[in-house]
């Protein structure tokens, strides 16, 4: 079966016991409920952590307008960036601030920038298969209260998820390099 962000809400509302949906713009409570709380959820736990199929790199182009102090380039973020990671580059003098209206990476250092990022993904078909059932779980956590109006349930979903959440990453740790050591 192909995961969708349907198949994601619907799970969540299995766990919460409530009947399953067709479409996130169905028009009955729960497909409302879930359509308003996806996406938001699904950045904040996209966000949360360095998932290995949502890292992608990108090299950067300085902005042809120069940041108003302190800094002398100013790198626009790929609009698709929730998180950045440290640049390549060591010893790269760096913050990240508003520039021209967009999120940009303003450094004294010029050149093309290599950054790795976590981006917003939204083809649920990308998705570790325990990331789509951690992310079920908050879902459910979130709509407990309005759905079923139980604090119990509620408690139970948040022990759920933050079990699901300790073993994705995990899991996710197991398919990374592990970092070289530092040089005395």
């Amino acid at each position: 079966m192909a995961i969708s962000n349907v198949t994601i809400c619907n799970l969540a509302l299995q766990k919460l016991g409530q009947s399953r949906i067709v479409a996130l713009d169905d028009d009955n409570s729960n497909a409302r409920h879930c359509n308003v709380c996806f996406e938001p959820l699904r950045d904040r736990e996209l966000r949360a952590a360095a998932w290995n199929f949502a890292l992608k790199r990108a090299s950067l182009a300085a902005s042809a307008t120069e940041p108003a102090f302190f800094f002398s380039y100013a790198y626009p973020l790929p609009v698709d960036c929730l998180r950045v990671n440290m640049p390549t580059r060591l010893g790269l003098d760096w913050k990240i601030e508003q520039h021209e209206g967009v999120p940009a990476i303003l450094t004294n250092d010029g050149g093309a920038l290599e950054i790795r990022y976590i981006a917003t993904v939204t083809d649920p078909a990308q998705f570790d298969t325990i990331f789509v059932e951690m992310l079920a779980c908050k879902i459910a956590w979130h709509l407990c209260e309005v759905i079923t109006q139980s604090n119990t349930k509620k408690q139970a979903l948040n022990a759920e998820y933050m079990d699901l959440k300790k073993e994705a990453k995990r899991l996710n740790a197991f398919e990374k390099t592990p970092a070289s050591e530092p040089l005395d």
